[in-house]
């Protein structure tokens, strides 16, 4: 493990912010502390009873503890028999009891832990949802998934099996030695002779184990994000006959988490059998002093039951270990979600009531990597109400235009305005419900069509969807559907056609009655006969809004206010459809294009 490694998995200010979401929690933490030290108080008592019973029953002259006397209401014990039962019955009791407080600890640390696990996901979701989209753009799915499930899932073991069952293990040893010394100091020393031996190779076992964890962590989050891609992406794979290849990929990635598990195996099968013949050695030195010495035989079976009450939690308490590690390791990753600042900037507080619709932009620059410009000095008015059309070559920058007037990036330069307001100085709710976005890759939930077109915004009633629907001219389309408005369109809308998932977000759009409306290529994939409803539909949507529409084919936009020409980063052109062609320039050449190509496949 590199020093880099060791300084994070130990850093206490890491363990402090974890334990931050404890703090809703402090109470049942503090029980849990308090139930640790009565059970490593409580773990020496039985096997000293059972010493005092062997004694009695093998003629050693009784010797009743006035601690026992409390407890046996000073009942009289004076034979053997009556001691014999007494103490059973005692340590029956005393079971029972002992039982229930482990059972309650062992609860409530899980109910801890668990409750942690629940507010940091809560937390890590909401951080996600305000993320800049440049962070999806170069993050993997899988990755985010793996630290908002997997990771946080392993900070709960900090607590169910990490952090507090270590603390009390660790008191119970000690509670147990003291005893043991208390007893007798000769023989305690006698029997953990072979200790060293053992704290040697707990180390060992810990580093090693701790090596192959992180290599499993990395392992799992690469086979999430690996997996998630390609069952998303599966179309492509199979389209291209590329199956063979990817599933060589995936057992390349598959072999390494197995191989990072076999290790931390191998580990645990080295150190289990070691902690055996330790505690084997520890036995045969213990035997052969007591009968060296003559010493009785309740001390040798109560000894033989402590060395077991103190290698049992010695076997697990380096595997403990390594789940607080790999608990820290998982919240150091966690961590960096949450740390991330690369989020939304901060809100405005502007909220009006009517958006009129003034779209500005002036001198606007932009790059999703830094100083790799994608717009370039960008600058165009829309008055309230006009129609804005975004033409130019696939990479032109026009629906990275779109995407900067929602605030779905930063721009590095220049401003964007709305109704002569910047939308920096907007709060972002207000100002996202008052533009309606229709994309070309219409993305649909699981879920049924209602469900998809109001976003399960329980303020939408059906009522309103219906009539929405029949406005735009959808309803009919959506009552022949098995199950109208319930039908269940399966996930990303695999169930319905793409102008059939393009008019239901018409409807999403329609709902919401934004006052700008932006439609990117909503029509260049659409057959024919989808398009005259399509059309209908964005004739009645762009009503009384100002739009921009981004359009591949030119024909459709010739009643666009303004038409915006774009290439390469760079605004070349703006003007009517009229204008732009009277000036023979880069719009009339896309334009003829264009005409050139339906002649040929005419």
């Amino acid at each position: 493990m590199s020093d880099e490694v060791k300084k994070k998995v130990f850093d206490f200010s890491l363990l402090n912010r974890v334990f931050q979401f404890v703090r809703p929690y402090n109470t049942y933490l503090v029980l849990s502390i308090v139930l640790s030290i009565l059970l490593a108080v409580f773990a020496p008592v039985r096997p000293y009873l059972i010493n005092l019973t062997v004694d009695v029953a093998t003629g050693k002259a009784l010797h009743m503890p006035g601690w026992l006397k409390f407890f046996l209401f000073n009942a009289n014990v004076s034979d053997a028999t009556r001691f014999i039962i007494a103490v059973t019955f005692f340590q029956i009791i005393f079971l029972f009891i002992e039982t229930t407080f482990r059972f309650v600890f062992s609860f409530l640390t899980s109910w801890l832990g668990q409750s942690v696990v629940k507010d940091m996901r809560v937390v890590v979701y909401k951080k996600i949802m305000n993320l800049n989209l440049s962070q999806f753009d170069k993050t993997p799915i899988g990755t985010l998934t793996t630290r908002t499930i997997n990771d946080i899932e392993s900070i709960n073991d900090i607590f169910s099996d990490g952090l507090i069952p270590i603390i009390s293990d660790l008191l119970s040893i000690i509670f147990t030695l003291a005893i043991m010394f208390y007893m007798d100091w000769k023989l305690t020393l006698i029997s953990l002779i072979p200790f060293p031996i053992l704290i040697i190779a707990t180390y060992y076992f810990k580093e090693s184990v701790n090596r192959s964890f992180m290599k499993v962590r990395n392992a799992v989050a690469a086979l999430n994000a690996f997996v998630q891609e390609h069952i998303t992406g599966m179309q492509i794979v199979q389209a291209f006959a590329a199956e063979e290849r990817e599933f060589t990929k995936f057992k390349k990635i598959n072999k390494e988490h197995r191989d990072a598990n076999i290790r931390a195996i191998f580990a645990y099968s080295i150190f289990f059998p070691v902690v055996e013949v330790v505690l084997a050695v520890s036995m045969g030195l213990l035997v052969w002093w007591i009968a060296g010495n003559q010493l009785d035989a309740g001390l040798l079976v109560a000894f033989i039951l402590y060395l077991n009450q103190i290698f049992r939690p010695l076997r697990v308490i380096a595997d403990k270990f390594n789940v607080i590690q790999m608990g820290m390791v998982a919240s150091e990753r966690v961590f960096k979600v949450l740390d991330n600042l690369d989020v939304v900037q901060s809100e405005g507080t502007f909220a009006p009531d009517v958006i009129k619709g003034k779209v500005e932009f002036k001198k606007v620059w932009f790059a999703y990597v830094k100083e790799q410009y994608v717009l370039k000095n960008i600058s165009f008015t829309a008055a309230p109400g006009e129609t804005i059309a975004l033409v130019g070559h696939t990479g032109s920058g026009k629906t990275s235009i779109i995407s900067l007037l929602n605030r779905l990036y930063h721009i590095q330069k220049g401003e964007i305005r709305i109704d002569d307001i910047k939308v920096e100085d907007y709060k972002l709710d207000i100002l996202r419900s008052r533009i309606g976005v229709v994309l070309q890759d219409v993305f649909l939930f699981s879920g049924s069509i209602l469900e998809n077109i109001t976003l399960r915004n329980p303020e939408i009633l059906k009522e309103h969807v219906v009539e929405a629907a029949k406005m735009i001219g959808v309803h009919d389309f959506i009552m022949s559907l098995p199950e109208g408005y319930d039908y269940n369109v399966m996930e990303r809308g695999s169930t319905l056609s793409l102008g059939q998932r393009q008019l239901l977000s018409f409807i999403r759009a329609l709902l919401y009655n934004p006052s700008i409306l932006i439609l990117d290529e909503a029509t260049s994939s659409i057959d024919t006969e989808s398009e005259g409803l399509i059309q209908h539909a964005i004739d009645k949507l762009i009503a009384g809004r100002t739009s921009i529409i981004i359009a591949h084919r030119l024909s459709t936009i010739r009643k666009a206010d303004k038409i915006i020409v774009m290439d390469k980063g760079e605004l070349k052109e703006i003007g009517t459809h009229t204008e732009l062609l009277a000036k023979g320039g880069f719009y009339a050449n896309l334009y003829n294009m264009q005409l050139e190509k339906q002649k040929a496949f005419a």
